[in-house]
């Protein structure tokens, strides 16, 4: 009997969730606002960011990935290489606080049982849900309105590898198309404001994580069929 539920388990191995491999660790990076106001590089960290975050492997292909992160987010149009950025001159900052769950690819095998050395690319995409502050401008000064909150899309491409049986490092660099277009005080929801609204209009903001990944492993060895 016995030999024929461990059969089972290696066929069904969806019932059971002791059988799985978990993932916990930090985020340490930096952060870069692509709006309105400031510089339009997509990867040009500015700010210290740093998170938490947790995996759980259902496959050496896949997982499930939930993360905290926060970081200050600044734009400056004095960084700008478009002119009329740069002879405008408004700045602004904001604090950026995320939950996303969703899930990440492999590229390659990434088998956390087999201790030997490997490395892999990956993505991940799922839903993100930020607090921000609702800004808007006056007499070229930034000033807050209210709190606020939006979704946003991430999609994060990095690499990683095992350094240890139980350690993972990776690094990776992640874009959040957002739901809003007032982060940096360009389009404010009030309509009180209307009148300081600014910029492209029609085109939302995005905000970009960048940085390194630490994980330990741990869980039980999931039931392997017998060739």
């Amino acid at each position: 009997m016995k030999k024929i539920f461990n059969l089972l388990l290696c066929f069904f191995p969806f019932i059971t969730l002791n059988a799985q491999i978990h993932e916990i660790g930090v985020f340490l990076g930096g952060s870069n606002f692509v709006g309105d106001v400031g510089n339009t590089s997509y990867v040009s960290p500015e700010k210290p960011a740093f998170g938490i975050l947790y995996k759980w492997n259902k496959s050496p292909r896949h997982s499930y990935r939930f993360s905290y992160t926060q970081s200050g987010i600044t734009g400056n149009d004095l960084d700008s290489e478009e002119t009329g950025r740069s002879r405008r001159g408004y700045r602004f900052k904001n604090n950026i606080k995320e939950l996303s769950a969703g899930l990440e690819f492999n590229f390659f095998d990434f088998n956390l049982h087999d201790y030997h050395p490997k490395i892999t690319p990956y993505i991940y995409s799922g839903l993100s849900f930020f607090t921000f502050d609702e800004l808007y401008v006056l007499g070229g000064k930034t000033i807050k309105d209210k709190n606020s909150n939006s979704i946003a899309i991430p999609i994060i491409l990095g690499i990683k590898s095992n350094i240890t049986p139980n350690l993972i490092l990776g690094a990776e660099v992640g874009a959040r198309y957002t739901f809003t277009d007032n982060i940096d005080g360009s389009n404010p929801d009030n309509e009180s404001l209307a009148l300081r609204r600014f910029g492209n209009l029609n085109n939302n903001d995005w905000y970009v994580f960048s940085g390194i990944t630490l994980t330990y492993t741990f869980g039980q060895k999931p039931c392997y069929c017998a060739e």
